[in-house]
């Protein structure tokens, strides 16, 4: 009994110890990660800034100051560059409406009233956006799980008993 205490005394020894050869020594700084950016944290809205939450949903009006849709996504880059407002012009309820991406740089930000929200003007009529050309957003092609069934294999016979 006392041999094979210090049989698994010994063996637990070695383990540890060459665990802790394998543990990355905590007092040396860790090295840098080459092309990582340091986190900004920002504290806090400024004027001339916009919200996603606040734009989503925003009624646009044409260049008669009628409504002709509303904004219901926004298209970004990976760098978190806005390329598009997406607008859901057409349609009763969201039935038969269809999306047109526009760049920011084709609307005017109509600043909100106190009786209003803030809204987006467009220098189009609401006949000029429904025949634009539809927004089409991206797909991820089908994945497929191997190979289609052959049809030129003979069907597949139950093993004949001896």
């Amino acid at each position: 009994m006392l041999k094979k205490l210090m049989i698994t005394t010994a063996s637990l020894a070695l383990l540890t110890s060459a665990t802790l050869a394998q543990t990355p020594d905590q007092t040396q700084p860790a090295p840098s990660v080459t092309g990582a950016a340091k986190a900004q944290v920002i504290t806090e809205q400024k004027a001339d800034q916009l919200l996603a939450s606040k734009v989503k949903g925003t009624d646009v009006i044409g260049s008669n100051n009628e409504k002709i849709g509303d904004v219901n996504d926004m298209l970004f880059d990976k760098d978190g560059k806005i390329l598009a407002y997406v607008v859901g012009v057409g349609g009763f309820l969201g039935i038969g409406s269809k999306d047109v991406a526009l760049s920011p740089a084709s609307f005017q930000i109509v600043p909100a009233s106190e009786r209003e929200s803030m809204k987006l003007k467009l220098a189009m009529t609401k006949d000029e956006l429904k025949n634009a050309a539809e927004f089409k957003p991206y797909k991820e092609p089908a994945t497929t799980t191997g190979q289609a069934p052959s049809r030129d294999r003979a069907p597949m016979t139950p093993p004949t008993q001896r």
